[in-house]
């Protein structure tokens, strides 16, 4: 029996596709990142995640296949966090959910376009990555219902804490010993985290619609 591709895509929702795009982005950054990891000759996860498209000046230092592959992977998943806010914006969904995560995809995009070695481009979207990823978590609490609300709250916040102690204390205090790239982590991955729980709570909550 035939499929008819254009009945399939009109049936698939705007919702679904957010979704489908955000649990891409969880899984595409942790991977990417762990696989350039792996092709790095001397890496550390005690070294800032950007280290891996390269280091920075005065004396930047890049390696291959890992900067192709760390570079890649912030442009693809940059983009797919941009078409979520695109579908979500098509949606209807409130704008406090759709704009921060716009402005987070647009960030990551980009820290790709930006490697570590061009200052002073790459620094500032590295930090608008990582602000507006705390941001557009804690605020995704007021356009999601109860339980996964005070989730995005928790990641959120966790991810602002870090972010604030890395720009107050650097690679010193209590944490210290994570030193920054450690410190980093606990920034970033709390945010893969969410985006990926996102891209699930929107695809269940679309089941559940349907359902009704």
């Amino acid at each position: 029996m035939a499929v008819n591709s254009d009945s399939f895509v009109d049936s698939v929702s705007d919702t679904v596709i957010a979704g489908i795009a955000l649990l891409l982005t969880g899984g595409i950054s942790l991977l990417g990142i762990i696989t350039a990891e792996a092709y790095h000759p001397d890496y550390a996860t005690t070294q800032e995640i950007s280290d891996l498209g390269s280091t920075a000046p005065p004396d930047p230092v890049s390696y291959e296949p890992t900067a192709t592959i760390f570079n890649s992977t912030m442009l693809i998943s940059g983009a797919l966090v941009l078409v979520a806010a695109y579908f979500l914006y098509r949606a209807g969904r409130p704008r406090v959910l759709w704009l921060p995560l716009g402005i987070f995809g647009f960030g990551v995009f980009g820290v790709g376009v930006f490697p570590g070695n061009v200052t002073p481009w790459h620094g500032l979207f590295a930090l608008l990555t990582f602000t507006s990823g705390g941001l557009a978590a804690v605020l995704a609490a007021r356009a999601t219902s109860k339980p996964f609300s005070y989730l995005c709250v928790l990641f959120g916040g966790f991810s602002l804490a870090s972010l604030v102690y890395a720009l107050v204390f650097g690679d010193s205090g209590p944490l210290g010993g994570l030193e920054f790239g450690g410190i980093e982590r606990w920034v970033v991955y709390p945010l893969l985290v969410w985006v990926t729980g996102l891209g699930g709570f929107l695809l269940g909550e679309d089941d559940v619609t349907e359902a009704n």
